[in-house]
This record gives C-alpha cells, structure tokens and sequence, in this order.
C-alpha cells in the first residue's frame, strides 16, 4: 500500500473534511483518504495504480477548495456567507429575547420555604433556566454545537449522549461534594478572588467557543482547547481523547459545583449547616437534578440540527455564548477583590436608640431581581449602619460581594446588617456573586 499527501487550502472545519474525503475517495486508485482541515491536507492510500493528479485536483476544485500549501487563515472571516450567518443570527436572537422580556420568562423568584428534597428539586429547575444558564449552559451549549459542527457525520444518539453523561456526573458529583459539606463544614469553599478568576476563565472559553462557532475568526477556529498534559494525567485521560470521553463529561460535570452560581451556593450553606453527610450529599443531588433538564435540552436541540438550519443554528449559539461569555467576565472583574481591606460581617442587629447618635443609616432591599435603591450615598468620616432587607434567600442577588470592604456571603430572609466606616470619598460597589445583580454607595 502507498500513499501521496495532497496539500488543500480554503478548509475551515469537519464538514470540510467530510465534503473533500467523498469527493477524493471517488477517484479511481484511491483506496483510503483522510483529510484534516487544521494541517490543510489530505493522506490518500493507493494501491499500484496511481490516481490521477489532475482528477485529483478537479474533484477538489469542484468541492470549493485549491490544490496547494494553505495560507495563513485570517483573524476575521472574509467569506460574505460567514456575515450573512452572524446577521441572519443576531437578528433571530434579538427577536428571541424581546420575546422572552415580553413574556416575564427572564425574571424568576422562589417564595422561602422550607429545604426539602422537592425544594432543592424546584429551585434547581429555577436555576437551570436563569443563572445556571448564563453560567453552566453557556459553556455546555458552546461545547454542544461545537461538538456537532466538527461532527456533522455522528448520529443524533452519538451528539447526544455526552450530555446525559454531562449531567449524570453532575449529579453525582453534586451529591457527593455535598455530602462531604455536610460532613467537613466550609472545608470545599474555594475563596471569593479564586471563584472570580475561575469564572473569568470560564468567560474565556465561552468566548472561544463562540467565536468558533460563528468562524467569526477562522485562525482561532482553527486552534483547539485541550487540557495540559497532567491534568489530564490526572484524571485518566488518554492522549487520542482528544474532544469527548465518558470520563471527562463526567468529571466537568462534577466540577461545575465550584462554580459561582447563587442558587448553588445558597444550597452549599445549606448542605454545610446540616453537619450530616446523608442530608448534604440528598439535598445538592436534588438540586442538581432539578438543574439537568434545562441543560440536557440544550443537548437534544444541537443534536438534530442538520444542513443550513444547523448553520443558522451555529451563528445564534454562538452569538449568545459569546454573549454569556461577555456576561461571566464583566460578572468576574466586578467582584474581583480591590484592596485588602479587613472583612466586615454581616449581623443582622440593627443599632437603635441612644447608639444610633452619630450613625448614619442607609436601608435597600434585596428581591429575586435585585437591590433596590441600588445607588445609595453616605458622607465620608462618619460611622454607616447599612439595613439590608432580604425577601427571599434563595436566590442569586441573595449571594453578595463587596469586594473593597471583604464582604463576600448569603444574605439571610429580614434584616442583615453591616456597619463600617468610610475613610475617603469616593464608590464603594457591591454585585451578586456572579456580577449579575450591581449597585453602588456613593461616599461623599
């Protein structure tokens, strides 16, 4: 057997590989071909009979491309199909979301109830449309289409599977962090400065995926993600692992409980609260339960995408990953610690009477959608009672950061108080966890 390497050039992805591997493999001598669009060239097997170089070249040019050394891709596409996919997907996305403002759908709220299994179960379902969404399901839907773009010969079965996987060792993973909450107290809480430079990370790749997605920038789309060579040790994963195994869904899966989303660590307090292992490992499970059909429907909508609908499909996903990475990463610097200020405490005892002398007192309210007034003003030099009213716990605005006085916790239902005193003028800002909800005291 003998074999010929064919440089190509004007390859950008799989269906590439796809479209010129039919087209060369029909040429008479050819008894195996493989292409890869990142090296740009095709290996063709052969047996005595040498095909035809200028067959070759002709199906090649009839399939879209050139015979010849690639040339360096572009950072931005030029193909005028590659635009008219971003505008066609910018516009669908648009109507999309003025469509879900309309209908209340982007706004959600959990009356305080009691923890129990069937409401971790609940908010989990809450979560897997809001915040989980914006922070877990962009990068499962980025990894999603992306798998299905590079793919486009896998089953609907074989594009959908990884997720089941996906969740599977969420769930489980969930549990048993959880549980081992319950057993060891704060002992897994990463700190505020770590959460923020995971989501920024997280960020980042949502951006990658994205750009990839709409082949925005065919040289990065060129490029791939892959672990460094020990973490991957680490978890058993094979060098020829390269884009998806059982094992490695699993373990993201799992890993996604240190992501900083509100709802989830409303219930990582909770599962620490109940210094039990059982209690714990049930209630994070059932929350991440409730979470899994959301983001395993994200699964079955990129699986049966075919043809030009999956490429308009491609163009909206990525437009919104690319959205939701924009989201974590200004999410990310906004909670960011600024100075190494001593923490402050949350109580929830108000000073009344005599004490109140020399106090100034600013009150806000924290709902489901937010703080509200979230601008307040206080003069510098004087003591400050900050009265924050929470309506509901279990919620991401629940989970706040102020990062330049060292705050970073959940507020509990009624009144939570914090008192510092205000050295210099100037903003002092305050966020959710996740950078989602923000306001402002302004220090005069």
């Amino acid at each position: 057997m003998h074999h010929k390497i064919v440089p190509i050039r004007g390859m950008h992805c799989r269906s590439c590989e796809l479209l010129l591997e039919e087209a060369i493999g029909g040429v008479y001598g050819v008894t195996s071909v493989r292409v890869d669009f990142r090296k740009g060239r095709a290996v063709i097997e052969h047996g005595a009979d040498t095909p035809s170089r200028k067959k070759i070249v002709k199906v090649v040019r009839q399939a879209g491309y050139e015979v010849g050394e690639p040339e360096p891709l572009p950072w931005i596409t030029n193909n005028d199909a590659d635009w008219q996919y971003l505008v066609l997907g910018a516009a669908i996305l648009t109507i999309l979301y003025f469509i879900l403002r309309g209908t209340g759908l982007l706004e959600f709220s959990l009356s305080e109830s009691e923890v129990t299994v069937g409401f971790a179960v609940l908010l989990g379902l809450v979560a897997g449309i809001s915040t989980c969404m914006a922070l877990v399901g962009g990068l499962v839907l980025g990894v999603a289409a992306r798998h299905a773009e590079l793919h486009p010969e896998a089953t609907a079965w074989q594009k959908f599977r990884p997720h089941l996987f996906f969740n599977l060792g969420r769930v489980l993973g969930y549990a048993l962090l959880g549980g081992l909450l319950g057993l060891l107290g704060g002992f897994l809480q990463i700190s505020g400065g770590a959460l923020a430079l995971l989501t920024l990370a997280v960020g980042a790749v949502m951006l990658m995926l994205g750009i990839k997605l709409t082949n925005l920038s065919p040289r990065l789309s060129a490029t791939s993600l892959t672990l460094p060579p020990s973490i991957a040790r680490f978890f058993g994963l094979s060098e020829h692992q390269k884009e998806y195994s059982h094992k490695a869904s699993m373990i993201t899966g799992a890993l996604t409980f240190f992501l900083p989303c509100g709802f989830t660590q409303a219930m990582q307090l909770f599962a620490i609260s109940t210094g039990d292992f059982a209690t714990g490992a049930i209630i994070m499970g059932a929350f991440a339960l409730g979470t899994a059909p959301a983001l395993i429907g994200i699964g079955g909508i990129s699986s049966v995408m075919k043809g030009t609908t999956a490429r308009v499909f491609y163009a909206v996903v990525g437009l919104l990953v690319i959205v939701f990475g924009i989201y974590n990463i200004r999410g990310a610097l906004a909670v960011l610690p600024a100075t190494a200020s001593p923490s402050v405490e949350l109580s929830d005892t108000p000073v009344t009477g005599a004490a109140q002398q020399g106090v100034q007192t600013i009150t806000m309210t924290q709902t489901a959608s937010g703080y509200t007034p979230n601008t307040l003003r206080v003069k510098a030099g004087i003591p400050v009672q900050w009265v924050i009213t929470s309506e509901s716990s279990y919620t991401c605005a629940s989970s706040i950061v102020v990062p330049s006085l060292g705050i970073r916790g959940n507020l509990k239902k009624g009144q939570n108080v914090v008192t510092f005193t205000p050295t210099q003028k100037g903003s002092i800002p305050f966020s959710c966890s996740m950078g989602m909800y923000r306001g402002t005291i302004l220090v005069e």
